[in-house]
């Protein structure tokens, strides 16, 4: 047996009780697991204490997280025995990188109510089940933190991978600076010689961790209940406080359509405004303008016993549909200069190097007759044979290197076209093709309040552009193409919920097959 020593604290809930302190990392491939836990046993031994470390190997990226285990304690002159991995029920700190990985922790029975102090950085990485699925496949993120507050003794949650990207280094140095702020007992100064002692990335680790260990202690000292919701919350206003610059004519007309969301409902508020802040940035201030034009028909007909659900997701696939994807936005979006940073940042380009950036562009004829004006891409559309003629030159990949001014130039001038863009045909095709789904959506309303709603909902189901565009627009109106067969039932809404989730998870169609056969045999059954 050990020998007992006080029991002492130096931080909020910092462990130091003369036990034997087991911990335990879980992190995919190029998170920087190894390193952590190589910093923790150097801290450790920093502090005269006895560790050692191991690692249990994942099958693979998104299928298995290694998990790297670390015991200490004391040193008091007898030879500890350690264990080689965890157990279940017998952890006393967790730390994820990730946000599902808690939650796999938990699911395993590392995580315990009466012990553990669980640690997790609040971004996520898909895993490949949910990336696979045609729409959004995501696991709910809140329902993670709701177990995780339940399951551990306490819940240190936030997002140390933009921490650590800010600052310039990994993920491993906000996760230590996370842990040192929170659940050791070792003084600021060890974690900090620990990572000086690697000697490579110092100073963006050094700066990473003491960032993340200022809001470990915040979180950490804050009152019961209260650790994850408050930061998030702030940054939560934070977004919503953000508004749009520029000269003073564009600030009066955000500022006047600002207004214009404060006056509705507030349940709406704050789907409406994010909706307004991404169609201005789309397009410009009057396209934000058509927008709450058209949310304002759905407030019309909603009311407060509903909890404005109609007026809620009319905001949200408004936005969406006004801001469809096609070859100007995705040329805009590639030319700003938050993408360069963005994609310097992820590289790594230290400053003054060059970073040779090369666009993949596959055009067809249909995305080239789409920029152009609505009567001369409807003319060339309508002819077959100049259609095809004009195919053969343009469907091809292209490899344009936008670090060169010839490359950044082109997509420029394309990304450019969109002070245009209401006179070209796509837009035409888009803005017709809304307003027939809005319509449909709200004339739904007067009879059936929650089949509107689905009908609005169903625009989850059209995204990106090119090919794939094509498949979603066809799976949309296959679903709608059962609304005949199913309105005037009690469970009309449902069924086109159904349809919706079965296009959704199946990207071949099979399971929106069957369950439009299903559909097509209620017109056999008697309305109940």
């Amino acid at each position: 047996m050990l020998d007992a020593v006080p029991s002492t604290r130096s931080k909020a809930g910092a462990l130091d009780d003369g036990r034997v302190i087991k911990l335990a990392v879980l992190a995919v491939g190029g998170q920087g697991g190894g390193v952590l836990a190589d910093w923790i046993t150097d801290v450790a031994e920093r502090n005269g204490y006895v560790a050692q470390s191991t690692s249990v190997a994942g099958v693979a990226q998104r299928t298995g997280a290694t998990i790297y285990y670390v015991e200490m304690c004391r040193d008091t002159g007898r030879l500890p025995v350690f264990a080689l991995s965890p157990s279940q029920g017998d952890v006393d700190i967790l730390i994820a990188a990730e946000l599902m990985e808690a939650g796999r922790a938990i699911i395993r029975g590392f995580v315990t109510p009466e012990r553990t102090a669980l640690i997790a950085s609040s971004h996520r990485i898909a895993a490949v089940s949910e990336k696979i699925e045609p729409g959004d496949g995501r696991a709910s993120s809140s329902k993670v933190h709701a177990t995780a507050e339940a399951a551990a003794k306490r819940f240190i949650a936030f997002d140390m991978e933009k921490i650590a990207v800010d600052n310039g280094s990994m993920i491993s140095a906000s996760l230590l600076g996370a842990l040192a702020g929170s659940a050791l007992p070792f003084t600021r100064e060890s974690y900090e010689q620990a990572i000086g002692a690697g000697g490579r990335g110092v100073k963006a680790s050094l700066a990473a961790f003491a960032a993340a260990y200022d809001r470990a202690r915040a979180i950490a000292s804050a009152p019961s209940g209260d650790k994850t919701a408050q930061p998030a919350a702030a940054e939560t206003r934070s977004a919503a406080a953000t508004n749009v610059s520029g000269p003073e004519s564009l600030l009066k007309g955000w500022q006047q359509l600002a207004a214009r969301v404060a006056a509705l409902p507030l349940p709406v508020h704050d789907m409406a405004l994010r909706g307004l802040k991404k169609v201005v940035d789309y397009q410009d201030i009057a396209y934000g303008g058509e927008y709450l034009d058209r949310l304002d028909r759905a407030v019309v007909l909603d009311n407060a016993e509903h909890d404005y659900v109609l007026s809620i997701a009319a905001a949200k696939h408004l936005a969406n549909a006004m801001c469809y994807d096609d070859m100007i936005r995705v040329a805009d979006l590639k030319t700003r200069s938050t993408r360069d940073q963005r994609v310097r940042r992820e590289v790594g380009v230290k400053q003054g190097s060059v970073l040779q950036v090369t666009e993949y562009f596959h055009p067809r004829i249909e995305e080239f007759c789409g920029t152009l004006p609505a009567g001369l891409g409807s003319y060339i559309e309508d002819r077959p044979k100049l259609a095809a003629f004009l195919d053969r030159r343009i469907n091809r990949g292209r490899h344009i290197r936008t670090d060169s001014f010839a490359g950044f130039a082109a997509l420029w001038f394309i990304g450019g076209l969109r002070r245009w863009r209401r006179r070209l045909l796509r837009h035409k095709v888009e803005t017709a093709h809304l307003d027939r789904w809005y319509a449909l959506a709200l004339g739904q309303v007067g009879q059936d309040y929650a089949l509107g709603t689905e009908i609005l909902n169903c625009r989850r189901l059209i995204k990106g552009y090119s090919d794939t565009h094509a498949r979603a627009q066809s799976k949309f109106d296959r679903v709608l193409s059962a609304l005949d067969l199913v309105k005037g039932r009690p469970d009309a809404a449902d069924w086109i919920r159904r349809l919706r989730e079965a296009a959704l998870k199946d990207e071949k169609g099979d399971m929106l097959d069957g369950a439009l056969k299903t559909v097509a045999s209620l017109g056999d059954n008697p309305v109940r």
